[in-house]
């Protein structure tokens, strides 16, 4: 029996050939395999499909937070060329970044549009903080967002192992996207067409948070048990229509990691926005979400730790398997599953 608390009992091995490059097109038509928890039943179906098997008093909560084009390339004013990732903003006009290459504190970076990022500091992680400039002028996070958006490339996840293209400003970017701040796409969403959308608005009741998703969520859990990582957080907001769903007794179906993350931590916590660090696993189930629609993740992940919370280490890996026999696609453009 694998023992929940080691992080080697949530390892897999998937073949390459189905790790997703590209969506499947409409990206309604991807695969769902849905598990029913009370009779242990599996069914194989196409996401479209998904309203058949939600009571019709199920509540949708979504992520609209929007990706960002995160990812720059420029050079050190010496001449070597870099690449940095914006992660988050923090306070005073500081951003956390991942870059490319070594940079020492002090060091500045010259992007396109006259950008320049000020190398403040190193951190223990791994990443950089920066402030960012225009003709001398600091910049707030509104007006970096405007010169990426001219500048900036989609920041499609490692695994991906491709460069961008035009394409993925509309795949990488769910239907709903509104608030900008995310640098990783709430990859449940990605599955949703308008007209899907527009059915789903109809026959049930959909709410919102925002949970600006940050490039910790690839960061791999390296240490030999689960309670000795330290989670990453994400910036999110929760409008008050969506607490008083949360605060009710309402049917709740989480569309992704990050809206379970953010309800999950609302619930514990009440707090309508701030920071969340929530880490799901089986010794820290959800105690409010009761159905939960995810894609298929990386092995050893807090992500598929977090399918674990919900039905366990050894069935979660048994349905890795089975989705794995049936050629399933895994992870950001990949195929989903449903857990009701």
């Amino acid at each position: 029996m694998l023992d929940p608390l080691r992080v080697e009992s949530y390892d897999y091995k998937l073949p390459s050939e189905l790790i997703a490059k590209h969506p499947v097109h409409p990206a309604d038509r991807a695969k769902l395999l849905v598990y029913e928890r009370k009779t242990d039943r599996v069914t194989h179906a196409l996401f479209k499909d998904i309203v058949e098997f939600l009571p019709k008093d199920t509540h949708f909560i979504f992520n609209n937070t929007k990706v960002i084009k995160a990812r720059i390339f420029g050079k050190k004013e010496t001449g070597g060329k870099i690449e940095l990732l914006l992660n988050r903003p923090l306070k005073d006009n500081l951003f956390s970044v991942f870059i490319k290459g070594k940079v020492k504190p002090g060091t500045k970076l010259i992007f396109d549009e006259k950008l320049i990022a000020d190398v403040v500091s190193l951190e223990k992680d791994g990443s950089r903080i920066v402030k960012f400039y225009k003709n001398l002028s600091e910049l707030d996070f509104s007006s970096l967002v405007h010169i990426l958006e001219k500048i900036g490339h989609i920041p499609l996840p490692p695994y991906i192992d491709r460069a961008d293209m035009k394409e993925d400003e509309k795949n990488y970017q769910p239907v709903f996207a509104k608030t900008e701040g995310a640098v990783a796409a709430p990859t449940a969403s990605l599955h949703f067409t308008k007209a899907l959308f527009q059915r789903i608005k109809k026959e049930f009741n959909i709410h919102f948070v925002t949970l600006h998703v940050g490039a910790g969520t690839f960061k791999p859990v390296e240490t030999e048990f689960i309670t000795e990582h330290k989670m990453h957080s994400e910036y999110y907001e929760i409008p008050a229509d969506t607490q008083k769903i949360i605060d009710s007794n309402a049917k709740i179906l989480a569309v992704g990691t990050t809206v379970t993350r953010t309800v999950e931590y609302y619930a514990r916590t009440k707090n309508p926005f701030g920071e969340c660090d929530l880490f799901l696993h089986p010794l820290n189930p959800p105690i409010r979400v009761n159905h939960l629609l995810t894609n298929f993740h990386l092995p050893k992940s807090t992500l598929i730790m977090l399918v674990a919370a919900f039905i366990g280490v050894e069935k979660t890996l048994q349905l890795y398997r089975l989705a794995i026999e049936k050629k399933y696609r895994f992870y950001s453009y990949g195929d989903a599953m449903l857990v009701i």
